[in-house]
């Protein structure tokens, strides 16, 4: 399991506190291996340039990996990552 720093920690709940990013990751985390971006795109009613948005926000706070092929976009659960992160949440 990572260990996070207190600015990772504070990069992950930022991320979090948007409903909209929260379920986008679940929406991944439920997915299995990989979410191709364009599903992503068709289970939400805000524009591509929105949820692209979220996505890198997610990524920064280091809760999914992007893979790149061509024009295509996959996004992976960072399990280890988001585990880490609720183990230190509950030590509070």
């Amino acid at each position: 399991m990572p260990q996070l720093d207190e600015d990772r920690l504070h990069l992950i709940a930022r991320a979090l506190a948007d409903p909209r990013r929260l379920d986008l990751l679940r929406r991944i985390g439920q997915a299995g291996d990989t979410l191709a971006c364009e599903e992503l795109r068709g289970c939400t009613e805000v524009s591509a340039a929105t949820v692209s948005h979220h996505m890198k926000e997610l990524e920064t706070a280091g809760l999914i990996e992007s893979t790149r092929e061509g024009k295509f976009v996959t996004y992976r659960l960072r399990r280890d990552v988001l585990e880490a992160y609720l183990a230190a949440m509950a030590k509070i």
